[in-house]
């Protein structure tokens, strides 16, 4: 069967996520350029989209931002699986093995969103509020959203951002950080050794079960107390608890 390429479709997901990626929005002749499309293209479908609800247009600044519309759809996509829920008894049960802050986050437009945190027991550990939202770049967990894309995929987003120096320890160079992927894909896990925040290890590993919907958790502690011998551990302890969490998905949506 031919496959359908709906590129009306594509150009319009191409205008939200390059909107999503920016704070202040963007105007037509903005997107027209970053886009490499016509500004009448750009503009019908601004417009179609604002129709809906996908876009609103700021009157002062006549920039567009992401609409309330796909603040509802997300919710209702969400509610189909409790990601949560399913998660929370092994998240918990992780941080009690490992001593770890223990997240729980989606890829949402080119950034990282937490859904669910359990924190270390340890007197000072490692938190941040549920629906925080972190750079794509930041650190393990980017690192396995980037490496579950295609090599083709994940190269376009990072050549179309410089890559961010976080500490001195940060990858921003192209060529290393694709390296980087690769291992991930190979490993099945990602590790962030400072590169995020100074003092501070990581280890990510991806959910699987939810098509495109992509989540990941992972384990954040201090260097002090994540030797080379217990990240090791932490690796093999993450991609346990993660194929454990994708098998409950699974059993969801089999309706088990």
């Amino acid at each position: 069967m031919k496959k359908y390429s709906a590129p009306s479709i594509k150009k319009a997901f191409a205008i939200l996520n390059a909107i999503a990626a920016t704070k202040e929005g963007m105007g037509v002749s903005a997107l027209a350029k970053k886009l490499k499309m016509a500004k009448s293209t750009v503009h019908g479908m601004t417009s179609a989209l604002e129709e809906v609800g996908a876009v609103m247009r700021d009157p002062l600044t006549k920039r567009y931002k992401l609409g309330f519309t796909l603040l509802e759809i997300g919710r209702s996509a969400y509610s189909q699986i409790d990601l949560q829920t399913s998660a929370r008894p092994v998240t918990e049960d992780l941080m009690e093995r490992t001593q770890t802050s223990v997240f729980l986050g989606i890829l949402n437009w080119g950034r990282v969103t937490i859904l669910d945190i359990v924190e270390s027991r340890q007197g000072l550990n490692i938190t941040a509020p549920v629906g925080s939202i972190i750079p794509l770049f930041a650190g393990a967990v980017g690192k396995v959203f980037l490496a579950a894309m295609s090599e083709e995929q994940a190269a376009k987003i990072i050549s179309s951002k410089e890559l961010p120096r976080f500490t001195e320890n940060s990858i921003v160079d192209t060529e290393l950080y694709l390296n980087e992927l690769n291992q991930v894909r190979n490993k099945g896990y990602a590790v962030d050794d400072e590169e995020y925040i100074l003092g501070v290890r990581a280890v990510a590993a991806p959910l699987m079960g939810l098509g495109q919907l992509r989540s990941a958790i992972w384990a954040v502690g201090f260097k002090a107390s994540l030797d080379e011998k217990k990240m090791q551990l932490l690796a093999a302890e993450i991609q346990k608890s993660a194929k454990t969490i994708s098998r409950k998905i699974q059993e969801q949506l089999q309706g088990k």
